[in-house]
């Protein structure tokens, strides 16, 4: 593709507890305001949202572009007429360059309206991938000073434009719907039970853990090893259970669609469950061989995926149960006796 290189940047890694702080609300029309979100109950739900959507998802497929020959002073025209700041120059799909409003002004100010918009415009990009999860999308936004990003699809094709007020949008709305849910059963009780109860040593924490997203793989494990140390866990029980969390964290973050993972610590026992969206796994018992593993060649080649992950959570367990079901969900459970100190 001659004349022109699409940058495409994962950006500087950050939690991205980070980044749901920064995270403004709006309502249907556009305008800055707040969500309350039940108390421990915010993050997961967002991230459970950004595992959900795509960037494809939420961006505005009808694009508004023009062509390498265009005159700079019609793009300006264009740009005016609709309220926007920049205009993809494309033609068939294929994105060659943008042109912004500091790019029209320099034009005027050099004399060079009526010259062609590929003489002008930018044409190393950074541009959004249409399958991108929304969490990654949000990082761009964050490292970059820029309000919009083009979308390019798997062939490369210009696809659509996302902008933060279009993401924003999108999670009200779903927010609204899961903050609803939630009101529900809290209505109905459905909090109260073994898990939920309350006591002395009682802790319970969920981890959000992101498809692909090995940037923060291991992180919801080292905070578990802190809360541990903290509370004081024997150490050989604390390894123990660093051990599961760290290999089920991983394995939903490189094999399912995203998921969560809770660590329950009560009187007599601790428990890290690990619960993803799919897509399931066929065969259980092979999955929980040595060395089984379905990891592609680029995650393996990030030294992940040697297929240890299930076998190891069960190998270091006092209590080991896993269902999955294919398409829909995997549902792994680790139980350790805070009684018995086994190496």
């Amino acid at each position: 593709m001659e004349n022109y290189t699409p940058t495409i940047i994962t950006g500087e890694q950050q939690q991205d507890d980070e980044i749901f702080a920064k995270i403004p609300a709006f309502d249907a029309d556009g305008q800055a305001g707040h969500v309350t979100l039940p108390s421990g109950d915010g993050s997961v739900i967002i991230m459970e949202l950004l595992q959900r959507f795509k960037v494809r998802d939420v961006m505005k497929r009808t694009v508004i572009s023009v062509s390498r020959g265009t005159k700079m002073r019609e793009a300006q025209r264009i740009m005016r007429e609709n309220r926007i700041s920049g205009l993809p120059v494309s033609e068939e799909g294929r994105l060659f360059g943008i042109v912004s409003v500091n790019d029209i002004i320099n034009a005027l100010d050099n004399g060079w309206i009526d010259e062609p918009c590929e003489n002008h415009m930018a044409s190393s990009l950074v541009v959004l991938e249409a399958g991108m999860p929304l969490a990654y999308a949000l990082r761009y936004f964050n490292n970059y000073t820029y309000g919009r990003f083009p979308v390019l699809d798997s062939s490369r094709k210009l696809v659509g434009i996302i902008s933060q007020r279009d993401v924003m949008r999108a999670l009200l709305y779903e927010l609204s719907v899961e903050i609803r849910k939630l009101e529900r059963k809290a209505a109905r009780g459905t909090n109260a039970g073994p898990e939920h109860a309350s006591g002395e040593n009682y802790f319970r924490k969920e981890f959000a853990v992101v498809h692909n997203d090995l940037g923060s793989a291991g992180r919801a494990a080292n905070e578990i090893k802190q809360i541990l140390k903290e509370r004081k866990i024997d150490r050989s029980i604390a390894r123990r259970v660093a051990v599961a969390a760290y290999e089920l964290e991983i394995n939903i973050c490189i094999h399912s669609h995203g998921g969560i993972l809770t660590f329950i610590l009560a009187d007599d026992k601790i428990t890290i469950r690990a619960k993803d969206r799919g897509p399931g796994i066929p065969d259980i018992e092979w999955a929980c061989r040595d060395g089984t593993s379905t990891a592609n060649d680029w995650i393996r080649s990030m030294g992940f995926g040697a297929g240890m992950g299930l076998s190891n959570s069960k190998r270091v367990s006092d209590e080991f149960d896993i269902k999955s079901e294919v398409g829909k969900f995997t549902q792994v459970t680790c139980v350790f006796s805070l009684s018995a100190k086994q190496e």
